[in-house]
């Protein structure tokens, strides 16, 4: 039985990549990180192309290649600003289940380091804070599935994700 496809949403360090390979292997699925897809196809990484682009011009890219994603039964995670675009929200609706990995500002702070090395799109003067604050309600809005991964390991939530999407 082929499954649909599984999209992971959710915050910069909520383990989106490492849930997600570890997902593909329990349910026998290939893996798709689209910050990988962007960095191949560009030929850079994420914090060169936003130095490069600009936000707007990385969330772009960003756009264009995660609406260019059309894998069959695939895990696909996703950068954490993969919301800030309907046109890709609405091409992966339409191919996946959308599943938001939940977890508290305080949690995300805690296993975030250095943001701008990861990539994370901050306007100027943002706060992790109040990036949190603004996506949230578009992960929730996105979401067909939510799984809260507070006090959870990578293992708990990739077992919750599999009795729930079976």
């Amino acid at each position: 039985m082929r499954m649909k496809n599984i999209v992971l949403i959710g915050m910069p360090g909520v383990g989106k990549s490492t849930t997600g390979v570890v997902l593909a292997k329990n349910l026998g699925m290939s893996f798709i990180d689209s910050d990988l897809v962007i960095q191949e196809q560009k030929g850079k990484k994420l914090h060169e192309l936003i130095e490069e682009h600009g936000l707007d011009g990385f969330l772009e890219i960003e756009e264009q290649v995660n609406c260019s994603i059309s894998p069959r039964s695939a895990i696909i995670s996703t950068g954490g600003s993969a919301v800030y675009s309907a046109a890709a929200m609405d091409h992966f609706n339409q191919i996946a289940i959308i599943c938001y990995l939940k977890l508290s500002y305080e949690g995300i702070q805690e296993r975030l380091g250095d943001l701008a090395e990861r990539g994370v799109v901050l306007r100027e003067g943002q706060t992790l804070k109040s990036l949190y604050d603004e996506r949230t309600p578009l992960y929730e809005k996105y979401a067909n599935l939510t799984v809260e991964c507070e006090n959870k390991n990578i293992r708990e939530i990739v077992m919750e994700l599999a009795k729930r999407l079976r």
